[in-house]
């Protein structure tokens, strides 16, 4: 009885440190549970972090860029403001250059017409150029008109 009591006593002891060694090892595994919980929220943390330092970092890149585009475009619009002025002035200019060749091209063909005529008959056609040349300077002034100076000065 002695061994039957002893062994269940034995048996019951072994028990006990089997149930304590349970226990032990539930409580480490709950602890080691919660280190990871713990260091997953950690690192769930920091990756929000991160991910909200990244959106930061985009969000001001984006208005840099957006700041640099309306520059951009400022500058765009200036310059073609600009360019669209000097087109003007040279459609201007090319126009005044046109005049001025076509009077000079009518004033040379007047001055040959002079000398031509002068030189056969002189004394006929001065006197007859003379008589006329009230006629001839009213169509010349009706036919062309001076240049604005002014207009000139100004380019």
């Amino acid at each position: 009885m002695a061994s039957s009591s002893g062994t269940s006593s034995g048996s019951g002891s072994y028990r006990i440190q089997n149930s304590g060694s349970v226990e032990d090892l539930q409580q480490l595994m709950d602890q080691r549970k919660r280190k990871r919980m713990i260091s997953n929220r950690e690192s769930a943390r920091r990756s929000r972090m991160r991910k909200q330092k990244h959106l930061d970092d985009l969000m001001a890149q984006l208005a840099h860029l957006r700041n640099e585009n309306n520059q951009i475009l400022t500058s765009m619009n200036v310059t073609t403001q600009n360019y669209l002025n000097i087109e003007a002035e040279n459609s201007i200019l090319r126009a005044q250059v046109e005049e001025l060749c076509n009077r000079l091209v009518s004033l040379t063909e007047i001055i040959s017409f002079l000398n031509a005529n002068n030189s056969g008959s002189n004394g006929q056609i001065i006197e007859s150029s003379m008589a006329d040349g009230f006629i001839m300077n009213e169509s010349w002034n009706y036919m062309y008109q001076p240049i604005m100076t002014a207009d000139i000065m100004q380019y």
